[in-house]
């Protein structure tokens, strides 16, 4: 049988039923009974199709509902009998998923009657309290977009059997809903929360009865918000790799709901994803997780997984990641995927990290190097430090970062945190031959100490041996700084790997889980084995180690090491 291609699986997944017979697929047509309560004065006369929900359900939240708890965004509040609406919040992470409902879902996969009439009950109260706000957190663009989409990805959950009061009242807010996000989704941040907003919009065009005419408009907006959003290798213009997962989840059900309905999809829909699916194989690990560059925390197996799936390869692989800034090395069961890019534009920088050429490594599934990662939000206060290029698999001159964190009163007012600059000029290139190399360098330092860093990866066709060089020198030859100035080259391990002294002064062995050891040696800089911090862990930062080479610099510096693995049971 012929390979499918993406678009004939995509139909077929929109056609599908679940077996178990509790869920249609994709874009379901509305089931009847939902129909029968319509009234003439119901904005939203009915549901033509409802969306599926691919994020994954904890049906634990209910458990933890009943005993009085809310958690959300790693942050739990103890209701002691009020409503989640009428409690302070405890951050406004846990404030915008609150009213994202996005939580619903969670109670949807109880299949109880009592969750039912719990999440009915809370939509009604959210409408009561809410339903006509226009400024705070529950009308937020990217909020009131994850509200509908949520709402309507549940329709059958909220609705089925309901009142005719109660019936009307969630389909008269789904109608505001509606009307207020089509006022206000352009004064959503240029990025992934504009992005979210064209989509919640085209959810619901294409959802609710009676609004095919505002269908036009809506493609449009989304083909140009994918065309800008979307690098020309599949990567966002944020750089960051968990963004794709994100939207991924939101997009492959779009399509869903264009294909039900029978219309095409956006011109340049289908291409974006054939660009974002690649993309996102290229930027995983071994151990089948994203690699933790530019926002990327701790990332959701199940996630990643449910649209993984909907790559089976046929697209081919993408070879190089040249507009996102990815470099992949691999070679037998080595993967090394490196930072090789500039910090994105400023306003879709506040998540970035100052990582450049920094890089990740893993051992078949084993977890060798990794960077920190981004701390949840239940974690805010190490945010800065997981930004900071301490935290990343690279050079470090004189105790700074090789950005620079910029004061922008508008954009950390939009995204919460400081947008992030430097370098301007990185140059790369990958040398495939008796195994693959990479050649890089960054200007980083230069404004601040007239240094170039330039690094060197050579992987051997086994990737048994990986052979690296850091190296400081002017941008065109030798200079005499007029202080010497301290380095230190980090080399984070994975939180399971642990590392111990050689037999020489100059060596550390690793030793994965598995049993997998690797010898680490330098020349021309002190090895150290120090204490680090994981942040990218749902539980909070957790302790781990690092091999550190430090020195000074005068002006010129070259530091060869090399890390390779050992033969089972070989210590030597």
């Amino acid at each position: 049988m012929a390979e499918l291609t993406l678009k004939e699986r995509l139909r077929k997944a929109a056609l599908a039923v679940d077996e178990s017979g509790r869920r249609p697929g994709f874009a379901s047509v509305i089931a009847t009974p939902l129909k029968r309560w319509v009234t003439a004065r119901t904005p939203v006369e009915y549901l033509l199709i409802v969306p599926q929900d691919l994020r994954t359900a904890d049906p634990s939240f209910w458990t933890e509902l009943e005993h009085g708890q809310f958690g959300l965004a790693g942050s739990l509040l103890m209701l002691k009998g009020r409503s989640p609406f009428e409690a302070d919040a405890p951050n406004a992470a846990w404030a915008s998923e609150l009213h994202g409902f996005g939580w619903l879902r969670n109670l949807d996969a109880v299949g109880s009657e009592e969750a039912r009439l719990t999440g009915r009950r809370l939509a009604l109260e959210w409408t009561l309290r809410f339903g006509h706000a226009r400024t705070g957190v529950a009308a937020a663009p990217a909020v009131s977009a994850r509200r509908l989409i949520s709402w309507l990805s549940h329709a059958n959950f909220l609705l089925e059997d309901a009142d005719p009061e109660t019936y009307g009242a969630i389909t008269r807010s789904l109608g505001r809903q509606l009307a207020h996000l089509s006022s206000t989704w352009r004064e959503a941040p240029d990025g992934y929360e504009r992005l979210l907003a064209v989509m919640a919009l085209a959810f619901a065009v294409l959802s609710l009865a009676g609004h095919d005419k505002k269908l036009r408009d809506v493609e449009a907006n989304l083909a140009a918000e994918l065309s800008w959003q979307v690098l020309a290798d599949g990567g966002h213009i944020t750089r960051n790799p968990a963004l794709l997962v994100e939207l991924l989840l939101d997009l492959l059900p779009l399509c869903q709901c264009f294909t039900a309905r029978d219309r095409k999809l956006p011109l340049g829909v289908s291409e974006t994803l054939e660009h974002m699916l690649p993309m996102l194989r290229y930027l995983r690990l071994g151990d089948g997780m994203l690699a933790r560059f530019n926002g990327v925390g701790c990332s959701e197996a199940a996630a990643l997984a449910t649209v993984a799936a909907y790559d089976d390869g046929s697209l081919g692989p993408l070879r190089e990641a040249r507009a996102s800034g990815y470099a992949r090395l691999e070679c037998g069961a080595t993967t090394i995927i490196a930072d090789v890019g500039r910090p994105p534009a400023l306003a879709q920088s506040s998540q970035a990290q100052a990582g450049c050429l920094s890089f990740e490594m893993s051992d078949g599934r084993e977890l060798l190097f990794v960077n920190g990662g981004l701390p949840g939000p239940a974690a805010g206060d190490w945010f800065p430090a997981a930004r900071a290029t301490a935290s990343h698999n690279t050079l470090v001159l004189a105790e700074t970062s090789s950005s620079r964190l910029i004061t922008h009163r508008k954009i950390e007012a939009l995204t919460g945190a400081p947008p992030l600059r430097y370098p301007e000029r990185v140059e790369w290139q990958l040398v495939e031959g008796d195994g693959v190399s990479l050649e890089a360098s960054h200007d980083g330092y230069y404004r601040r100490h007239e240094l170039i860093h330039s690094r060197r990866l050579q992987l051997t066709a086994d990737g048994l041996r990986l052979q690296g060089r850091d190296r400081l020198d002017g941008l065109n030859g030798k200079i005499r700084l007029r202080v010497d100035l301290p380095f230190a080259i980090h080399f984070h391990l994975a939180p399971s790997a642990r590392c111990g002294r050689g037999d020489a002064f100059d060596e550390a062995v690793i030793t994965l889980p598995g049993g997998q050891r690797w010898r680490f040696s330098v020349e021309g800089a002190a090895l150290s084995i120090e204490e680090s911090v994981y942040f990218a862990e749902n539980a909070g930062p957790r302790p781990r180690q690092q091999i550190v080479l430090r020195g000074v610099t005068f002006g010129e510096t070259e530091v060869n090491w090399v890390a390779e693995r050992l033969p089972e049971g070989n210590l030597e």
